[in-house]
């Protein structure tokens, strides 16, 4: 077997899922769980940018952590709903009193009653609000720390999210939507194609000891992100869910879903090209948004989240183009992820954390731009941040992050790819709006007691 150095810049290369690891005094008071922000997916990374598997012990510790703060649902909250209510000015008023009299958020509110995802949101006029519907469980903390629904085992929605959301409609109109891209460099690519122009490889031998010098004339990889602010939760959540897709894609963790094979097995016998290589990002998957007559109620629907893919041509001084085309095998990849979606959120939590801020994404951006606060008469500003001074934890998340390399080995040679990331274009899903007669019928009931300022309520 003769080895080329062209096809091995093609080297099957991904990176881990990361979090950031802080210490409680880098953790504002606020929102957050304190230091929640240990690890996702297992995988941990300090501020540094060093990125490492979590041991079973630091995921044990995490999880009691967690579990002493959030505990478990009790009373009504602990019921499943089909249809529960958040009143979005009911929650104001709640975020304003705890701002008056200090002290910890309810896990209630930091995990928004337990809802699952948003179904509806409706515009409340003789009550000057908007209510969010959906369904909704009690909770759980995972043996890894994450928090999920006891029923269906997906990730609950975050206020600290649905805030991120809102304060960010401007920023991604500004930015052009939110985006994550996590990208090696064109020095990194040039160094790697000089490390590489002299190695032949014996027949029969084991490529793995190329392994650190690829790693290190490769360098790091640049963390690019846009839309929401880089130390927010919701950031945090693009970039670990990207790196998660991209370790599944190149085989660096094992597939916890049937049928959902690594791209490298998939390629395993695939002819190489020398100069490209493929991408693959994460990106909505919304039917378009359903409105009443008068819109009063919009619906959410579809599946949220869909993996894509193109190719990257990596010219000699190592800059990258791309023209749009596809490798069918790469295409087959991302097509079966986006059906096996469903599946692996619920056995990798940071993917339904992913929809569920594609979700909180578009009702803030549909709020916005279609004035539903106007038409109700209601005053977002807390969780626009305009009145408040209410804080939201606080994540280090790095610039660059050091790669680790996984290989494989086809009919022409070796193949990489680094590339990829999240795209959420909030403003395309709203503008995609069709009338629908059957939300007239909707009817949400609000809670039996008028005088009750709860926030939350399950509609009967």
């Amino acid at each position: 077997m003769r080895f080329h150095m062209q096809s091995l810049l093609r080297t099957a290369f991904a990176v881990a899922a990361i979090a950031c690891v802080l210490p409680a005094s880098h953790v504002q008071a606020g929102f957050g769980l304190g230091n929640q922000g240990g690890a996702v997916g297992g995988v941990m990374i300090d501020p540094q940018g060093n990125v490492r598997p979590a041991t079973p012990a630091e995921l044990k510790e995490l999880a009691a952590v967690n579990l002493a703060a959030v505990g478990q649902a009790a009373g009504e909250i602990a019921v499943p709903a089909d249809q529960r209510v958040i009143s979005l000015g009911k929650l104001q008023a709640a975020l304003k009193e705890h701002h008056e009299t200090g002290g910890r958020l309810d896990p209630a509110v930091r995990f928004l009653a337990g809802m699952q995802r948003v179904e509806y949101v409706v515009v409340d006029k003789a009550n000057n609000d908007i209510l969010l519907v959906g369904p909704a469980e009690p909770w759980e903390v995972r043996q890894d720390g994450s928090v999920v629904g006891q029923k269906t085992g997906g990730s609950v929605l975050h206020l600290d999210d649905l805030v991120t959301a809102f304060r960010s409609v401007e920023i991604a109109r500004n930015d052009g939507g939110i985006r994550c891209s996590i990208e090696p460099t064109t020095e990194g690519r040039l160094r790697l194609r000089n490390f590489l122009k002299n190695i032949k490889l014996r027949p029969g031998q084991n490529p793995a000891f190329l392994e650190a010098g690829m790693r290190e004339a490769f360098g790091p990889q640049q963390v690019s992100l846009a839309g929401v602010p880089t130390d927010s939760r919701f950031a945090r959540t693009l970039v670990a869910a990207d790196f998660e897709m991209k370790r599944l894609a190149m085989a660096l963790t094992k597939s916890p879903v049937q049928g959902l094979p690594s791209y490298l097995e998939m390629a395993r016998n695939k002819r190489q090209s020398a100069s490209q290589s493929p991408r693959w990002w994460m990106a909505c998957d919304y039917d378009p948004i359903a409105r009443d007559v008068d819109g009063r109620v919009w619906k959410l629907s579809g599946q949220g989240v869909k993996t894509m893919t193109e190719e990257d041509i990596v010219a000699a001084d190592g800059s990258v183009v791309s023209d749009g085309s596809k490798d069918p095998l790469a295409v087959k990849w991302a097509d079966t992820m986006t059906e096996k979606f469903d599946d692996l959120s619920k056995e990798r939590s940071v993917f339904r954390d992913l929809r569920n801020v594609m979700d909180l994404a578009v009702v803030a951006t549909l709020v916005t731009q279609e004035q539903l606060d106007r038409q109700s008469g209601i005053d977002l500003n807390v969780l626009r941040g305009n009145d408040s001074h209410i804080e939201m934890a606080t994540y280090r998340l790095p610039e660059s992050l050091s790669p680790q390399c996984s290989f494989i080995h086809g009919r022409a040679g070796w193949t990489v790819t680094a590339s990829g990331g999240v795209n959420i274009n909030a403003f395309g899903i709203v503008e995609n709006q069709v009338e629908s007669a059957e939300l007239q019928t909707l009817v949400v009931t609000r809670s039996d007691d008028t005088a009750d300022s709860r926030w939350w309520w399950d509609s009967k």
